[in-house]
């Protein structure tokens, strides 16, 4: 709607996953060389934690572009504690046929399916969305399924990503052996005000933009109760835009996040955060 106004090819802040749009903070560089390294030397499980909004599920798609000619990967998103059959979603995951077959025949259309992603010398990865639903039996029975391998070869490598419920699960006692399994779990924390000004930057130049749209002080309203995390961001950033397009104002200042704002707040359902004023002298 107000892409043309501005000067923009597309919308800058979708809330859809886009690993194109993904800004390689130091945060977000250093979770991505962690994730290739435990990878590439066979760790069976890898975790990826972070409040809602932080950006795991961009993060995962990225690894995934990045090592696309590495790995044949499934996912399983539709996660929750009665998840029922976990076989029949590994092998959903990977566009395998699972109907009317017993849980031994599809154990062993898992296996013929590793054992064919080996002798092609791919890597097989399986990634789990939303872990922190499942329980604790779910869980095991993933432990289990890291115990195929071909000679001291990892056939079956698998990330769990999850709020940061996820990590307290994972300490209770009766999954021990999984956690000792766990090669890397990285907590993927908001954006830095300094961040937050690259991320909206960074997406609006992707976007077409060629001189800034934000003023500064836009931005420091928009990091104060986004607290920087990218969904948040998103969500102000986009409504801004509109606000400020409706009365034709070619810059977004604090005016119109402000308007934004206060029309998110009204309605109640967005958690926005009070994080105090940030200054030059106090941003981080």
């Amino acid at each position: 709607m107000y892409e043309e106004f501005f000067g923009l090819r597309e919308k800058p802040f979708s809330l859809l996953p886009d690993p194109s749009f993904i800004l390689a903070t130091k945060k977000h560089r250093m979770a991505m060389a962690l994730l290739e390294y435990t990878l590439m030397n066979g760790a069976p499980f890898c975790v990826i934690t972070g409040e809602i909004g932080t950006g795991k599920t961009t993060l995962v798609q990225h690894l995934l572009e990045h090592m696309e000619g590495v790995f044949t990967a499934g996912v399983i998103t539709n996660t929750h504690a009665s998840i029922g059959e976990l076989l029949q979603w590994v092998l959903m995951a990977f566009s395998l046929d699972y109907r009317n077959k017993s849980k031994t025949e599809m154990y062993q259309a898992l296996i013929e399916f590793l054992e064919h992603q080996h002798q092609s010398q791919r890597r097989t990865l399986l990634i789990v969305d939303e872990a922190q639903n499942l329980d604790t039996q779910t869980l095991e029975e993933l432990r289990m399924l890291s115990n195929i391998n071909v000679g001291q070869r990892q056939i079956l490598q698998m990330i769990l990503v999850g709020q940061p419920q996820l990590r307290d699960l994972l300490k209770d006692p009766s999954l021990e052996q999984f956690a000792q399994r766990i090669a890397l779990c990285y907590h993927l924390e908001p954006l830095s005000w300094d961040e937050t000004h690259e991320y909206v930057k960074h997406r609006l130049e992707v976007a077409g933009a060629t001189e800034p749209i934000f003023t500064a002080e836009a931005i420091l309203e928009i990091h104060r109760h986004s607290g920087g995390v990218p969904r948040l961001i998103n969500i102000l950033c986009d409504l801004s835009l509109l606000y400020a397009y409706v009365e034709e104002s070619p810059k977004v200042t604090d005016h119109y996040v402000n308007e934004a704002i206060r029309m998110e707040s009204n309605s109640g359902l967005l958690p926005l955060k009070m994080t105090p004023s940030v200054t030059s002298e106090t941003k981080e």
